[in-house]
């Protein structure tokens, strides 16, 4: 009820178009004032509120996943069939279309490649294809995007989109983008850029670990600055959020929660995979065939009293340790075997206390710098030093290597996010 009243205020009231700010390849969709509204409004939110029209009459392909819903919960995919939008293609991210569990799941026919809402052909970016095949573009107008990005440069999504815009680029297909507010805030920067060297599908671009952007501004910034391969451009718009602050987590915009991803329950196990993410580079288990994966750490050869003692004596802030003993098991959904699979593993859980104070990098470095000097033999890294494309430098290894304290680390990185948080501001739409 109070969308369509919204939407009756817009055509009553003369608009007056926010997000003026100019750039050389891309543009912010201008658009009517919405400041009066109580909450926020996501780019799809704001799409529906125009009546779809940027879409209208376009043949399109579609970047989505299960969080592409608006902030009543409705996926755009019913969006778009309800507004007759033909929809030719559809892209998959890292974990699929819906994800597990979804009960979109259920509506698939025994064509798995096909939509039965849109009867767009399903096509997986993480997979067989990481570009878009050049027959899945063919006769298509525009490319949307719509998809809720975690804010932690681990997560794929953006490098999928990049790798959208390399192959758009080819073929003159303009991209745009629904903009969503970054969950972990927008105001907050931390953990080390990616060097060259260390380019990889979970670091594609040269960013902090938390980056603070949308992924409007993302993608923005990528295009503005031909980061893409080749120097790859496109004609880039971006449809804005609406009464989004920067200092806002996720949980006080107002917006359903939807797992970006099969392990990230919630917000704190969001909020806590930004730095415990890390783990994957090593043989600790971390959480994974648990209810509690980033916020647990063990391992059958640990003892959880001994590495919660060194711990303590750090005083993280923010942060609580306790004693654990799981067994990980192969959870639904799961598309990899956890370590450790159906073994005890001794080992500590975190309690977020603070997410104002915590800090998931400095406690994350912390708890594996220390497991490293307690446990010398057992602690190793994962193989081919994924460790190094995790934390996007050899920096890591080498300071553990050299058995410097933990707390000599994060100021290593600071450096790094001074310098970015001056270079990113010309890119910040909010």
């Amino acid at each position: 009820m109070y969308d369509r009243l919204i939407k009756v205020a817009v055509l009553l009231f003369v608009p007056i178009f926010l997000f003026a700010q100019e750039y050389r390849y891309s543009k912010i969709e201008k658009i009517p004032d919405f400041s009066f509204a109580p909450y926020v409004f996501t780019g799809l939110d704001i799409m529906e509120q125009l009546d779809m029209a940027p879409l209208q009459g376009k043949k399109i392909a579609v970047l989505c996943n299960q969080t592409s819903v608006n902030r009543n919960g409705i996926h755009l995919l019913d969006i778009l069939a309800s507004n007759g939008i033909k929809v030719k293609t559809l892209f998959a991210p890292e974990f699929g279309l819906f994800g597990s569990g979804n009960k979109r799941l259920k509506l698939f026919t025994k064509e798995k490649n096909i939509d039965p809402t849109t009867g767009a052909k399903i096509i997986d970016l993480f997979g067989k294809h990481i570009y878009p095949p050049e027959e899945s573009l063919i006769g298509i107008d525009l490319i949307l995007v719509d998809i809720q990005d975690t804010g932690v440069r681990y997560s794929t999504f953006i490098t999928t989109i990049t790798k959208i815009m390399e192959t758009a680029s080819k073929k003159n297909i303009p991209i745009l983008i629904l903009d969503r507010p970054n969950p972990l805030r927008g105001d907050v920067i931390d953990g080390p850029v990616v060097r060259p060297a260390y380019q990889s599908f979970e670091g594609y671009h040269l960013v902090p670990i938390r980056h603070g952007f949308t992924i409007g501004e993302f993608i923005l910034m990528v295009n503005e600055m031909g980061w893409a391969k080749n120097l790859a451009r496109v004609d880039l718009t971006v449809i804005p959020i609406v009464n989004w602050k920067r200092d806002y987590w996720f949980n006080e915009t107002g917006l359903p929660w939807v797992k970006p991803a099969p392990d990230i329950f919630d917000l704190e196990t969001l909020l806590a995979f930004s730095g415990m993410a890390l783990f994957k580079g090593t043989n600790l288990n971390v959480g994974h065939g648990t209810d509690k994966p980033y916020l647990r750490v063990g391992a059958p050869w640990l003892s959880g009293q001994h590495l919660m003692e060194k711990l303590n004596a750090l005083s993280l802030s923010g942060v609580r340790f306790s004693v654990v003993q799981y067994k990980p098991l192969n959870r639904q959904g799961m598309k990899f075997i956890p370590l450790h699979l159906n073994e005890f593993c001794n080992g500590i859980e975190i309690e977020i206390t603070d997410r104002n104070e915590f800090d998931p990098l400095g406690t994350a470095t912390a708890i594996i710098i220390t497991t490293k000097y307690l446990y010398p033999r057992e602690f190793q890294w994962a193989p081919n030093d994924y460790i190094d494309r995790l934390y996007g430098s050899n920096v890591l290894r080498i300071f553990v290597a050299q058995k410097k304290p933990a707390d000599y680390l994060p100021p290593l990185w600071f450096h790094d996010v001074m310098r970015f948080s001056e270079f990113r501001k010309r890119f910040l739409i909010y």
